[in-house]
């Protein structure tokens, strides 16, 4: 078995690339802005143990001789496919915390192989879970179940397969990365433009399975707005849907695979819709002296009809973390693109909006084809924060802090009630299990009837109980989201973590139409156990 994962510079215990980490430098950059936050705080390193030294248990199958070389039972292959990049989950693997891992990981190269997987894993009860780039942050890729399971790791199956220009659109294999599939499609000219924070370390078959957020704040805001039809391989058969630009021929059966989760089946392809690549751009940086106009700000200009790119309304306490930027109110970067035409009338008018609500322009930046551009100080420290965020939380992990995220949206007539409650249950549970700590939000998705609030929490832990204080801090704001009218994610999806929250969201008589698909789809219920139901 000599298979193993195509990136080899993959961080098995936390996120993104090994190369890509925290220098020393910034790592004692960070430490010095955050004692400001924790002066009392025990800020000693815990380096990640050794792959070998961790006593990971023998694999308990072994595959028919025909798909041994589909599999790998690699130790550091098994151990980085055997959680996600949660807090929780660097958490566990910095502690050496490793009950439960895949017993073989398996590269299928073809829908064939894919499809023998299934056929011998359903005959075996053995549990398959899909795998795509494993950037889950809610327990989606995770064996949280006795008895043996298999990681099906699709990133083999990864080219553009086909270009329709005349549509603008594209057929993909599901383990397509984002880098891989800009760099395949820039040959004809064309993008899908949906950029996740995980866009260089998450696939396309991830994309479509946790219905994932992307780039634009508006309009195009999931990846099912890009979708245009969508082929799975299930224990029962394939499933294919028709290319069309819309369909009113009753339930979609993308609107089925889209948000499953690797429940019903393994995503191998999709024809996705595309554009042209914008030419020019134009960003605005936008600062209030109160939070509530900034608010106010932002949602008038959701419901002007401009549809801006980029509409991420920051509030002071992630103003001041992310860019440096002292604020009383907030910070609103608005950006403008397009591959057709100027936007500079959209971006003035934008402006005009928030400046009815006392919003004062710090900066614009404007990027032509040329490539010239105005630095706009706010936004483009905001692009830079951005990317760093989550190399940036492993390394305050390292040190015993406390550094997570969660979302959720609801609408405008609804945020201010859920945004206090949010903030009371964060602020009450991190006092209580923490002492103290920061929490801080800002908007990521702008819609014209509400926000997808976007949280962070700061707060100094201690090391051998950091999983418990946050799953108590985690337990206190998803209760307060559910209570108050929100979703326990626009985004991030279920996986196991929010399964409690969404079977409370969800109605009961859907719950037992998704179970009455599943047991016709996956009959042996192999696939990805404890996500979205729990059937037996």
């Amino acid at each position: 078995m000599t298979t193993s994962r195509p990136n080899h510079d993959r961080s098995w215990w936390g996120w993104g690339s090994t190369k890509a980490a925290l220098s020393e430098g910034e790592v004692g950059e960070l430490i010095e802005r955050v004692r400001l936050l924790a002066p009392d705080h025990d800020f000693t390193d815990h380096p990640p143990p050794n792959p070998s030294d961790l006593g990971v248990p023998a694999p308990r199958v072994a595959p028919p001789s025909a798909l041994s070389e589909l599999c790998s039972q690699d130790v550091t292959d098994r151990l980085s496919h055997a959680r996600g990049k949660a807090f929780r989950d660097v958490v566990r693997n910095l502690q050496g915390d490793v009950a439960q891992v895949p017993d073989l990981v398996a590269y299928p190269g073809d829908e064939q192989e894919v499809t023998a997987l299934l056929d011998w894993c359903s005959e075996a009860e053995i549990a398959v879970i899909p795998y795509g780039g494993g950037s889950s942050v809610v327990g989606g890729v995770e064996p949280r179940f006795d008895g043996p399971a298999i990681s099906l790791d699709t990133s083999r199956m990864r080219q553009v397969l086909e270009v329709d220009p005349t549509s603008r659109a594209a057929r993909i294999q599901a383990g397509a990365y984002g880098p891989d599939l800009e760099t395949q499609l820039r040959e004809h000219s064309l993008t899908l433009r949906h950029f996740p924070q995980s866009f260089e370390f998450s696939t396309l078959g991830g994309w479509l399975a946790t219905r994932a957020g992307g780039h634009f704040a508006t309009l195009y805001t999931h990846i099912d707005d890009l979708t245009e039809s969508i082929r799975m391989v299930t224990p029962a058969g394939v499933s294919q849907s028709r290319r069309l630009p819309g369909s009113g021929a009753g339930p979609s059966p993308d609107r089925l695979v889209l948000g499953s989760e690797g429940t019903l089946g393994v995503i191998t392809e999709a024809w996705m819709r595309l554009q042209s690549r914008p030419q020019g751009q134009e960003t605005a940086t936008i600062t209030f002296d109160s939070y509530a106009d900034a608010v106010a700000a932002t949602r008038a200009v959701a419901q002007a009809g401009l549809y801006p790119t980029n509409c991420r309304l920051l509030d002071s306490g992630e103003a001041l973390l992310s860019t440096g930027t002292m604020v009383s109110g907030g910070m609103a970067i608005i950006a403008f693109e397009s591959a057709d035409h100027p936007v500079t009338a959209w971006l003035d008018r934008a402006i005009e909006i928030v400046g009815e609500h006392r919003g004062t322009v710090a900066s614009v930046a404007r990027r032509t084809p040329q490539g010239a551009e105005q630095t706009a100080d706010g936004a483009s420290a905001w692009r830079s924060a951005f990317i760093k965020m989550p190399y940036q939380r492993d390394a305050l992990a390292r040190r015993s802090m406390i550094a997570e995220t969660f979302e959720t949206a609801c609408t405008w007539d609804q945020f201010e009630t859920l945004h206090a409650a949010i903030t009371h249950a964060a602020q009450d549970a991190i006092n209580r299990v923490c002492g103290s700590g920061l929490i801080t939000c800002r908007f990521t998705h702008v819609y014209p009837d509400g926000p997808a609030p976007y949280y962070g929490i700061y707060a100094p832990g201690r090391w051998g109980s950091l999983v418990a204080q946050w799953d108590e801090i985690k337990a206190a704001v998803s209760e307060a989201i559910i209570a108050n009218g929100g979703t326990i994610t626009h985004h991030h999806a279920v996986g196991r973590d929010h399964r409690p929250s969404y079977d409370a969201q969800r109605p009961d008589v859907f719950a037992q139409a998704l179970g009455a698909a599943k047991r016709t789809l996956d009959p042996a219920l192999i696939l990805n156990p404890g996500v979205l139901l729990e059937l037996r």
